[in-house]
């Protein structure tokens, strides 16, 4: 099957492209491979140089792309260009701090000379999505490739504009010519990719059922993966939360991105005490977001990126208003052409409906009442995911406990919605998959964590020499 990027505002084609064939994918897999040799045995000075170029060229290029991003999947391009600048962030941190994370560490073993290396594996696969078609792939290909490794991405069906548009980014930033490819395939040829004997490890983010079957896949053939999967990220607003402030933070964080984020607030935890004035409030900000064209830079919700996962969205939404949930806002899909969808906020949110149990993957809110602090945080880890959550309260050191010790989650933000940043390291657990990306632990992810032993020639054996 072909694969097409199709403008989900207004339903036509902009490009198609034909499958690589099996052929065609070892080839490529292969020469990165080749590539992979020679670009291992660099100095971390020559990677950071033409990483800090593809930094250069993202700044150079922020509103070409933000357009691409625009077009091919509806990202605001206001949203797009800062995707690119954020893809700039991160390439000139990897330039910066790999070298110090990838440091070899020295180990008191007595009197033996000991140590800890890290070294590159070789070929990583990156299987990413559409819905931040450049910064996904960025916030893997940086560290990977500051590393030592190669790459080769297989990215969602419906950006492969976006996924040849990166592939000849490094290319212009100096990077060897097949260190980083992309793989114009479908999903049914990842499990031969991630077989091939040249891949080492694989990069995922994308659904739970995804992730299911390429660790599936990953575990089968022995290599190491990452999982960054599905979220229904839960912010608790307590009872001493400024509403005002939190209504607009928890808006902003429900539609990022139009709200197909796995890190967007989904679940929206109020005491009940204050939850009629949060609810109110709420309903202004979201009302208040303009949806529209995705090149109109005062838009801040454009398209869904495909017709059927906004009509995924509204059964959801039309499910749960028939088990009892109650529509303040929204909800109705809107006459004309494209993928679009209103702000909706849904009340009275309850277990057995779609808007409590899953993941609601566009700019729908959810509302739940909850009696107290205990109450809402039982409620917030009620749920199969784990990615992110917020805490919303004047009492700092309350809010600083229960995202420590109460939320069960990757990352819990205290009076901030939750986003990714270089310096910090971003995943999370039980559904929403493992492994981290970004900081010093994500580019620790894709290395040989290589313990070495230096002993004195001839001399006497140790109790460490004794087997495992």
């Amino acid at each position: 099957m072909p694969l097409e990027a199709i403008n989900p505002a207004t339903g036509k084609t902009l490009k198609r492209y034909e499958e690589m064939n099996d052929a065609e994918v070892n080839a490529a897999i292969e020469a990165a491979h080749q590539s992979f040799l020679q670009w291992r045995e660099t100095s971390f000075e020559h990677r950071a140089s033409h990483m800090r170029k593809a930094a250069a060229l993202l700044r150079e290029r922020a509103r070409e792309y933000g357009r691409l991003m625009a077009a091919e999947m509806g990202k605001p391009i206001r949203d797009g260009i800062a995707e690119a600048q954020k893809c700039a962030t991160g390439c000139d941190y990897y330039a910066e701090y790999a070298e110090r994370y990838l440091a070899e560490e020295p180990v008191d073993s007595g009197p033996r000379k000991s140590f800890v290396a890290f070294r590159p594996l070789g070929v990583v696969l990156a299987v990413m999505p559409w819905n931040f078609p450049f910064w996904q792939v960025i916030r893997f290909a940086a560290p990977a490739l500051m590393a030592g490794n190669a790459g080769v991405l297989k990215h969602a069906s419906n950006v492969p504009c976006s996924a040849l548009t990166l592939e000849q980014l490094f290319r212009d930033a100096g990077f060897p010519e097949h260190l980083f490819r992309t793989l114009m395939i479908g999903s049914k040829m990842v499990g031969d990719v991630i077989a091939h004997p040249h891949v080492r490890a694989v990069s995922l983010t994308g659904s739970t059922p995804a992730g299911r079957d390429v660790a599936a896949k990953a575990g089968a053939a022995l290599k190491k993966c990452v999982l960054e999967l599905g979220g229904s990220d839960a912010y608790l607003v307590l009872s001493d939360a400024d509403i005002e402030f939190t209504a607009a933070s928890c808006a902003k964080g429900r539609l990022v991105n139009s709200g197909q984020s796995c890190i967007a607030a989904k679940r929206f935890i109020v005491i009940e005490s204050l939850r009629s004035r949060f609810e109110r409030q709420l309903v202004v900000e979201m009302g208040n977001a303009k949806v529209g064209d995705p090149m109109d830079e005062d838009t801040m919700v454009g398209p869904m990126a495909r017709r059927d996962l906004r009509d995924e969205l509204h059964e959801q939404v039309q499910k749960s208003v028939a088990k009892g949930a109650r529509l303040l806002c929204g909800g109705e899909v809107p006459r004309g052409p494209g993928a679009f969808y209103p702000a909706t906020v849904l009340s009275d949110v309850q277990p057995g409906q779609p808007a409590y149990d899953e993941e609601m993957f566009g700019p729908v809110a959810a509302v739940i009442a909850a009696k107290d602090v205990d109450d809402a945080v039982r409620i917030a880890n009620d749920s199969e995911f784990g990615l992110g959550g917020g805490v919303f309260t004047r009492d700092l050191a309350l809010g600083q406990r229960l995202a420590t010790d109460g939320i069960d989650a990757g990352s819990v933000f205290v009076n901030a919605t939750v986003s990714s940043d270089p310096k910090l390291p971003f995943g999370g657990v039980k559904d929403s998959g493992y492994g981290r990306e970004l900081s010093s632990y994500g580019i620790r992810e894709f290395v040989n964590i290589k313990t070495i032993v230096v002993a004195q020639h001839g001399g006497a054996p140790t109790s460490a020499h004794h087997s495992e």
